[in-house]
């Protein structure tokens, strides 16, 4: 005998088979003693609804589509944990993609979720916004990730790069650091542009006769490594550096210590994230609560589809600064005076 049908659990029930549709999709328009023999049959007959045909007949694929600048790494290992975490209790499934550049593959990773997925949240920090804005399929709706504010035509949640950088320089600056460098993120990237920004306006307001150096970086660990191999082989006076990222941060710790740099003795090291990662090695960062920000944008999708939550505005997401020990309270004789 084959496997029980819809049409076998409707014969049992002696009801229609829309009747049994109607049950098993929790529809409110069948008689709760009618609910009641359906399911008995259902449960008589070891019948399994098939999951293709329950999500046509409510015009929902239960699955939402989720890109991203790039597939690995702790930050978008963590982010994705948390959609996923928010999802299974929704009961969605995630569909995963990336696009790493602006360009047409970032408008084809976009096009292939159509018919696939009820909604899409975007990663796109290194997307310009008018690429983003045509990539995006219009019918389509979505949830934006630390997009560029620019893009106003879709909700999303950012990270408050400002307020976790302007955090952290009053934090180097109290703990005695004077001789600070930022080892930036990569060019393009809306999150590396900001953190950049806002390291350079905040030395100018709360310590203008300092200098407001920044190097180049590309958010990666060997990136990292690089500003620390310059910072080794110069002849500034660099006492304490802040990477735009963990990765970067945790490169330049090991490079430095392998220079012979004692840190934070001799220098201290900084980061932005606070990655599982960053947390074993004891790391100074801001922490952005990752996985809390992929839960809450799969939260904030899943009420716009059951027309339940706003569909429009941007979240931001404040940053809270973890001291750790790769930096230390320096001599108070090298103090500045600050307003």
């Amino acid at each position: 005998m084959g496997e029980p049908t819809i049409r076998d659990v409707a014969r049992r029930a002696s009801v229609s088979v829309a009747s049994v549709s109607r049950a098993l999709n929790g529809l409110e328009n069948v008689r709760s003693e009618t609910r009641d023999r359906i399911m008995a049959a259902v449960t008589e007959l070891g019948y399994v609804p098939n999951a293709a045909a329950r999500s046509l007949s409510l015009s929902r694929a239960h699955a939402i589509g989720v890109v991203l600048p790039d597939l690995h790494g702790e930050f978008f290992s963590e982010c994705v944990r948390g959609m996923d975490r928010e999802a299974s209790r929704r009961g969605y499934l995630l569909l995963l993609s990336n696009m790493h550049d602006d360009s047409e593959q970032s408008a084809m990773a976009l096009r292939a979720m159509r018919g696939r997925v009820d909604g899409l949240l975007v990663m796109a920090p290194h997307i310009a916004p008018a690429s983003l804005e045509r990539a995006l399929p219009q019918a389509l709706p979505a949830v934006l990730i630390n997009a560029p504010g620019e893009v106003t035509s879709r909700p999303g949640l950012r990270i408050d790069n400002r307020a976790g950088v302007d955090a952290m320089v009053r934090h180097l600056l109290d703990s005695g650091y004077r001789n600070i460098v930022h080892v930036a993120g990569p060019d393009g990237n809306v999150d590396a542009q900001e953190r950049a920004g806002a390291f350079r306006d905040a030395m100018q307001r709360l310590a203008p006769d300092l200098p407001a150096r920044i190097m180049a970086g590309d958010f990666t660990e060997e990136g990292g490594a690089a500003a620390a191999q310059e910072i080794l082989e110069g002849d500034a006076p660099i006492d304490a550096v802040f990477a735009a990222n963990d990765m970067m941060a945790i490169g330049c710790l090991h490079a430095l210590r392998a220079g012979g740099k004692r840190v934070p003795e001799d220098i201290g090291v900084t980061g932005f994230d606070d990655v599982p990662l960053a947390r074993y090695l004891d790391l100074t960062t801001m922490r952005v609560r990752i996985a809390d920000i992929g839960a809450r944008a799969v939260a904030r999708l899943v009420d716009m589809l059951d027309g339940q939550g706003p569909g429009d505005g941007t979240e931001l997401q404040a940053p809270e600064l973890m001291a750790r020990s790769t930096t230390m309270p320096r001599a108070a004789s090298s103090a500045v005076p600050r307003a």
